[in-house]
């Protein structure tokens, strides 16, 4: 059995606010936004998914190179930490995965733009849909640089173009 936080009054299981004094117990109510917020966080989890190398890397590196990191996901600022940053092994595996997602969004225009010739209706759904893609991964690789893990993005992650030793 629990007990209010505020008067000490007994509570029955799953109340949302004390029948005493009103006040809230901190049990939520797991319908509506609150489910669907819980939802969206395990397949957000589960995308994310991926391999960790976060140990084998110095954490000294890592703590002055997370700047560098976060800038090699804004497309082509990904120039700074591999010109910069050349010895920070850190910003070398951040500036790999952001310009993999460079060459993805490149090369997806591209496509884009095949099928936009051909339709201009299924072009703007390609478009709007490799924005959409494009977006989620640069948040995801910021994420990690910020978090201070070298943390492979969901499908185009394991994507070698520097050398990283």
């Amino acid at each position: 059995m629990a007990f209010c936080r505020n008067c000490g009054a007994e509570l029955k299981d799953d109340v949302k606010f004390c029948p005493s004094c009103g006040a809230a117990t901190g049990v939520s109510d797991k319908s509506g936004f609150d489910k669907k917020a819980e939802e969206f966080q395990k397949k957000a989890a589960e995308l994310n998914n991926t391999e960790d190398t976060t140990a084998d890397f110095d954490p000294d590196d890592i703590a002055k190179n997370k700047v560098y990191a976060v800038l090699a996901y804004f497309t082509i600022l990904v120039l700074i930490p591999i010109f910069i940053a050349k010895d920070s092994k850190y910003a070398r595996y951040h500036a790999n995965q952001g310009l993999v997602l460079l060459l993805f969004e490149i090369v997806g225009s591209i496509l884009v733009g095949v099928v936009a010739a051909i339709s201009s209706t299924l072009g703007s759904v390609c478009s709007g849909l490799l924005g959409l893609v494009t977006f989620v991964l640069l948040i995801i690789g910021i994420i990690n640089a910020v978090d201070g893990r070298a943390k492979e993005l969901p499908v185009i992650g394991n994507i070698r173009i520097l050398n990283l030793d």
